[in-house]
């Protein structure tokens, strides 16, 4: 009897192992993505300016006017789920300042955050620890310490050549391609330039390229927010995969170093320790991720804006040196990620209006690229314009991006190719930088820029 009632108790155990184990997920998904999701549609419909943005971004539409709302309240705007602003230098204090720490939930603070801390879990997430993105000090001064010896300016300035050369391929094979049709150029050229050069980064066999443009494809949605169940368990059987295969590929390259970043980054030390296993998997995952996806939508938004603005496209090709500053408005005009966020550690002030601890803060990367008070004529894409580099498309303070060294490069060298090559490349009719996908009709030199890889939805809700 004894003995049937532990198989009883065992079998019993058992399933409710398997049954939490089974509803993690699903948790995960209700805490980031389903239950504010439903609440900022919930506030739209009642006004609410944060959930307005959200949901005219993921309809595709010019919210442009909605950042003249938020600035029209103040320098930072209350909202139904806390605080929101505009303001560049709102924006760059709150990013800045140490009195906010990434990420949403506090494990110890609530009952929403303990829900949190039990339903996390081991996958490669780029806004979740161990991820540069989401890791606050001193941890993240540990790691940054490490990561940046091995991606330096000066590593990402000899890639210069190479990236070139792979633009110069993909173009070619574009052309060879001509049948007189419109040309996907997201699949045929922006995507497949930042997934190669990321490629060599990480030192993927040749063989293994198509694998590895697979899994950024597939885990490009993990930096937004608001995914659907669906898109959500697509994401994480991806990063399951590519963690999976970054596990052998690591030991492949401890045993055979290459002259890759990656490489480099395994052998690291600082006073003798390096980065963990952990560690490495998720810098691995987000120089994928987070490194294709923002290029990917740079380059997009890039020829969308300069087929679109002919005069401004005749400027930088009567002046080659205006590329880079052409890549910076680019930046500023129509950034890769809407806007990031941050929690209060503490009680805290900002720009004269008190904070409590746990306010959460949505900082508008986009609407900061639109303020008036920095930008002159804010809203006109003008590739001249005299302090473009100073938007924050890539963050600010110490979440800045790792990676805007190469974006930049990627996205000058990746735009000057594809209109060098294709002077009267212009978008077909009904594509834009934000819909429809992107084509090119290269029999008569005619393209349309690119629909974002996200769908055109909230293009991350990503923490830098």
């Amino acid at each position: 009897m004894e003995a049937r009632q532990k198989l009883a108790f065992d079998r019993a155990g058992v399933l409710v192992s398997d049954t939490l184990a089974r509803a993690k997920p699903m948790v995960r998904w209700s805490l980031r993505h389903g239950m504010p999701r439903a609440m900022l549609w919930h506030g739209a419909r009642r006004g609410d300016l944060q959930g307005r943005i959200m949901v005219e971004s993921e309809h595709g539409r010019d919210i442009s006017g909605l950042f003249g709302e938020v600035r029209a309240v103040g320098p930072i705007a209350p909202t139904r789920f806390g605080w929101i602003t505009a303001s560049q230098p709102v924006v760059r204090e709150v990013l800045s300042s140490n009195d906010f720490r990434t990420g949403t939930f506090d494990p110890d603070d609530s009952a929403l955050g303990r829900l949190a801390a039990w339903s996390a879990s081991e996958l490669l997430d780029p806004i979740q620890p161990p991820s540069l993105l989401a890791t606050d000090p001193p941890d993240h001064t540990r790691y940054r310490k490490l990561v940046t010896r091995v991606f330096t300016a000066r590593a990402i300035e000899r890639l210069r050549a190479r990236i070139q050369q792979i633009s110069e391929e993909l173009l070619d094979e574009i052309g060879a391609a001509d049948r007189g049709e419109p040309v996907d150029l997201i699949e045929s050229y922006c995507a497949l330039l930042p997934v190669t050069v990321i490629s060599e980064i990480l030192g993927v066999p040749p063989h293994e390229r198509d694998r590895v443009l697979a899994f950024g494809a597939a885990t490009a949605p993990a930096v937004e927010f608001g995914l659907h169940w669906r898109v959500f368990r697509s994401v994480e059987t991806a990063q399951a995969e590519f963690s999976a295969w970054l596990g052998d590929h690591f030991e492949r390259l401890r045993r055979h170093p290459g002259d890759n970043l990656l490489s480099h980054l395994v052998a690291v030390r600082d006073d003798g320790v390096g980065l963990t296993e952990r560690e490495l998997k998720a810098t691995a995952g987000l120089v994928l991720t987070a490194g294709f996806e923002t290029t990917v939508n740079l380059l997009g938004s890039g020829i969308a804006l300069l087929a679109g603005h002919p005069r401004q496209l005749a400027l930088v090709r009567e002046c080659p040196e205006l590329w880079s500053n052409a890549v910076e408005e680019v930046l500023r005009y129509d950034p890769p990620i809407l806007q990031t966020g941050r929690t209060a550690l503490r009680d805290t002030d900002v720009s004269g209006v008190p904070l409590p601890r746990g306010a959460f803060v949505a900082t508008l990367l986009a609407g900061a690229n639109r303020d008036p008070q920095v930008f002159a004529n804010a809203d006109v894409f003008d590739v001249t314009r005299s302090n473009a580099r100073e938007h924050v498309s890539f963050g600010a303070g110490r979440h800045h991006c790792l990676g805007a060294s190469l974006a930049r490069l990627e996205g000058e060298i990746g735009l000057r190719a594809i209109f060098d090559r294709f002077p009267a490349l212009r978008v077909l009719p009904g594509a834009n930088g934000v819909g429809p996908r992107s084509c090119a009709d290269t029999s008569t030199c005619r393209a349309c820029s690119a629909e974002r890889m996200c769908g055109g939805c909230l293009r991350g809700h990503g923490r830098r």
